[in-house]
């Protein structure tokens, strides 16, 4: 019998807690990541007003440098720790993957320099269209449309760029190259990334509408995955017959892997908030897991290196935050975490290489606490200890510690 029956696991996109102990091996324009902190950072600098975590115990967690405006708890609803990722990567599907169980040992590639002119020259056969050679490199997807969408609408070529992640995106105005039509360039594009020298993550479809100077992207954006290089623990679920639903960019990252509920792509981190609620309030849901990635953090503020944006977007989920505890019965567990840092006082654009805060609530808790940190991977040993199947790769369970 399970100890939860339903566990609801919320990754805040990028909400890192301080640099992990190997951050100086992973680099952002040059610079080491050894002194990144996306909490404590944007505390530092523009101030941090979450009371609904730290009453669970965000402030709690063991750092090296406090949150100055997260204080401790001293009677927390809730556990906390923070967790440290074992793969070689600080990507989304890196995190993700490995808080589902997978070590990912040899990092997908990436390409600071641009695609190589085999793959362009594929991509122009294979469309028609020509691909603007000068946008092919680590860009910015908002200002990679104001610097050539204008071009885009006049000529119908191919926005082609990348970032830090191991991705592919084509950007494209929807009224010059139609959703149809992009999505299968995109497909085209993932079957010719899928080994390596060119093994990429994603392929990301990145429409947009609008004037020049007045851009804007439109949630039409689709990702194209690879699926996991081996069972995770939704699949173990899935193959249990346990009811696994997947809010926002989820079903994308595992490529629809072990998920037999796909709850749709959010619009924004506050519609993937209405539909987990709308998911946990479903009568069919009885006994399960469901897995919701928040995004906006990271794609709307850590990215642009925006620290006031991204801490109102902080105090936007923490605001909501007990719409979520009031739509969840007396033994359903909720897991609060991330998937990287994306530090918006630091250097250049990329993620960042540190720890992820790990929060846990529920109404049937009589006891709280600090429990020992851990490993991304530890969350799905949890998850899988709790429905009784197997665990995936890696990952210690901290069921016993959750009372």
């Amino acid at each position: 019998m399970s100890k939860f029956k339903r566990i609801h696991l919320v990754v805040l996109d990028s909400v890192g807690i301080g640099a992990a102990p190997d951050s100086n091996n992973f680099v952002n324009a040059g610079v080491p990541d050894g002194a990144s902190d996306t909490l404590g950072h944007i505390s530092k600098t523009v101030g941090l007003n979450v009371p609904n975590m730290a009453k669970i115990g965000l402030g709690n967690i063991p750092r090296e440098v406090a949150l100055k405006t997260v204080p401790a708890e001293s009677n927390p609803t809730g556990y906390a720790t923070k967790l440290q990722e074992v793969s070689l990567g600080k990507d989304t599907m890196t995190g993700h993957w490995e808080i589902m169980g997978l070590n990912i040992t040899e990092p997908f590639d990436t390409f600071w320099n641009g695609f190589p002119e085999e793959i362009l020259t594929k991509i122009e056969e294979f469309s028609g269209r020509k691909v603007i050679r000068e946008a092919n490199k680590p860009y910015s997807g908002t200002a990679v449309i104001d610097d050539f969408g204008p071009r885009q609408m006049e000529t119908g070529e191919l926005i082609i760029y990348t970032s830090a992640d191991p991705v592919l995106q084509i950007a494209a105005h929807e009224d010059i190259i139609p959703l149809d039509e992009l999505y299968r360039i995109c497909e085209y594009a993932r079957s010719i990334t899928l080994e390596r020298p060119a093994l990429l993550g994603r392929i990301i479809a990145r429409p947009y509408v609008g004037e020049p100077g007045n851009f804007t992207r439109t949630a039409n954006r689709r990702d194209l995955a690879v699926s996991p290089f081996a069972p995770t623990v939704l699949d173990k679920l899935n193959e249990a017959g346990i009811d696994t639903y997947a809010v926002g960019k989820i079903n994308d990252i595992f490529n629809g892997a072990g998920i037999n509920h796909d709850m749709g792509h959010n619009k924004s981190n506050s519609h993937g908030m209405d539909t987990l609620i709308k998911t946990m309030e479903l009568p069919e849901f009885q006994e399960g897991f469901s897995f919701t990635n928040l995004v906006d953090f990271d794609a709307l503020y850590g990215h642009r290196r925006n620290a006031h944006g991204y801490r109102d977007c902080l105090h936007e989920f923490d605001e909501r935050l007990p719409e979520i505890i009031a739509a969840m019965r007396e033994d359903d567990l909720l897991m609060i975490t991330a998937d990287h840092g994306n530090d918006p006082t630091y250097a250049g654009t990329d993620h960042t290489r540190e720890y992820i805060p790990f929060l846990a609530y529920s109404p049937s808790f009589k006891g709280n606490g600090v429990i020992p940190v851990g490993h991304f991977s530890d969350i799905s040993a949890t998850i899988a200890e709790n429905f009784g199947v197997e665990k995936a790769m890696i990952g210690e369970s901290f069921l016993d510690k959750l009372n």
